[in-house]
């Protein structure tokens, strides 16, 4: 379950910190938020998918952790970033 290039292309511009950004913490955490919320609704229709709630499991918690790590290193960044994105917490 990946993101089309082009929406992918899209997040990463929205996102990014510099022109030629795209691994910063915020960009990362963009692009797991929005395969987070494909694969959320795919359980919602596959109730019994084991293997992609697994999936959905390591990236939820990949994505806490650039979370905290973006938190520690720079609070603002990490408020306007949950903002954004509406990201609870």
């Amino acid at each position: 379950m990946s993101i089309e290039p082009a929406r992918k292309a899209k997040i990463i511009k929205d996102f990014q910190t510099s022109k030629e950004d795209t691994g910063s913490p915020e960009v990362q955490v963009a692009i797991l938020s929005k395969r987070i919320e494909e694969l959320s609704e795919h359980m919602k229709v596959h109730k019994k998918d084991f293997h992609s709630r697994r999936g959905l499991l390591a990236m939820v918690a990949k994505r806490r952790k650039l979370l905290d790590y973006l938190k520690s290193k720079d609070e603002d960044r990490y408020q306007k970033l949950i903002k954004s994105l509406g990201i609870r917490r």
